[in-house]
């Protein structure tokens, strides 16, 4: 029997919810079906209409009157704000919708867990976009550590490099600046990164352990004569690796430049940094997230892991040493391809596993995670990041923070309870 495509409401039609998850449904028509969006932005409202030709009374400028009308989808993908997340998921799950919602869950614990116990008192599917678990590199380093070639994994160090550039994008002058505003650096950027962890490892955390503060991008550290924006100019500019005219005004940046503003071209690139909070002095912003951090983890077997999160990098990229008793495996994710090598203890050998080439973003995952959601909505296949599954992560990025701020260890199996 030929299925019928799945039908879906995108909410949020940015960066995220138009380039990464939308295309699906171009590629693919036969499997899902793009019916209704909300949208503030009206020329990014506009372009996702005329994208997937949805019909006017199917158009909201936000997602609250959504919910006035009878449910006309199988289901939402939910590509808001932070938070945004909990008041539109949880009207989505009451109005029985499925639901996709990009990570983080929500920006607090209390909301997060209300979240999963809702989806699951409603029976209804709740995915988190964890991406990473759907790509070529992580998909076959898990395998690995899964078939038993590295033995019992003793201690992981696992490195997530977030390129200079994206830091001050993201995490000084954008969207995720400020914990109070969106959610702490830890929970935005690193929820990825403990769910491939705890998925990897398959056994909880039974202690956790977080050092981090905000070292560089703070008032005191401007140069002495640098101005409050960079389209001053600022006399400051030609020695400033965060020059955002440099930056954003460069061709083989247009990428960034599209995600701020709808008009990638000179004057709307001038305005943006002119007006716009992206052309402001990584020294004279109103962020508070941290530009570092490290979360130390024993697991219930007596392994030990360190996750490294820094802004500093010269690329993008996250790399792993997995040390078994058996064989050493040493990772690198590039978000294009990867590689992995392992070092065998018993022959000396070393063995290169190349990882293909992506077909989407974040490694192949944007895509692969839409296809699976897709399946697991049909009933063909489990959710491979539902919301049970990837409340673990979320619970140890709260807890790291917590750490962070209030100097203790944590015991997870205390806060598991909260």
């Amino acid at each position: 029997m030929i299925k019928k495509p799945i039908t879906a409401i995108v909410l949020g039609a940015g960066m995220r919810g138009a380039f990464a998850y939308a295309p699906y449904a171009i590629a693919h028509p036969d499997e899902l079906d793009i019916v209704g969006v909300a949208e503030p932005d009206p020329v990014r409202r506009g372009r996702f209409v005329s994208a997937h030709d949805i019909p006017p009374n199917h158009v909201f400028e936000s997602w609250e009157p959504l919910f006035n009308q009878p449910k006309f989808a199988d289901v939402i993908i939910n590509t808001t704000q932070d938070q945004m997340h909990y008041a539109s998921t949880m009207a989505a799950l009451e109005a029985g919708y499925d639901v996709l919602l990009e990570k983080p869950i929500t920006n607090t614990l209390e909301e997060t867990i209300q979240l999963v116990k809702k989806a699951e008192e409603n029976g209804r599917l709740l995915q988190i976009c964890h991406v990473l678990r759907y790509t070529n590199f992580f998909s076959t380093l898990h395998d690995i550590i899964k078939s038993g070639r590295l033995g019992d994994i003793v201690n992981v160090s696992h490195r997530e490099n977030v390129r200079y550039t994206h830091m001050a994008h993201s995490f000084v002058r954008g969207s995720w600046r400020n914990s109070v505003e969106s959610s702490p650096m830890i929970l935005a950027k690193c929820c990825h990164d403990l769910d491939i962890l705890q998925w990897n490892m398959g056994q909880r955390v039974t202690q956790l352990q977080s050092f981090g503060s905000l070292i560089h991008f703070r008032p005191e550290n401007a140069p002495p004569d640098a101005t409050d924006r960079c389209t001053a100019p600022c006399p400051a500019a030609d020695q400033c690796p965060f020059d955002a005219r440099r930056y954003y005004l460069n061709p083989k940046h247009i990428g960034w430049l599209q995600k701020i503003t709808n008009s990638p071209d000179p004057k709307g690139a001038e305005d943006a940094l002119q007006n716009g909070p992206y052309g402001r002095c990584v020294y004279a912003c109103d962020n508070d997230v941290v530009d570092h951090q490290t979360v130390n983890m024993q697991f219930e077997g007596g392994a030990t892991a360190v996750l490294t999160m820094q802004g500093h990098s010269h690329d993008e990229s996250r790399t792993m040493r997995y040390d078994g008793t058996r064989a050493t495996l040493r990772g690198l994710f590039d978000y294009g391809t990867g590689s992995i090598e392992i070092h065998d203890h018993l022959t000396d050998e070393v063995e290169i596993i190349d990882v293909p080439p992506a077909e989407s973003g974040h490694g192949g995952g944007d895509m692969g995670i839409i296809e699976g959601f897709v399946k697991a909505a049909r009933g063909d296949i489990q959710a491979l990041t539902s919301a049970r599954e990837s409340l673990e992560s979320h619970l140890l990025a709260f807890a790291a923070e917590e750490s962070r701020l209030t100097h203790r260890v944590i015991d997870m199996n205390d806060y598991r309870s909260i």
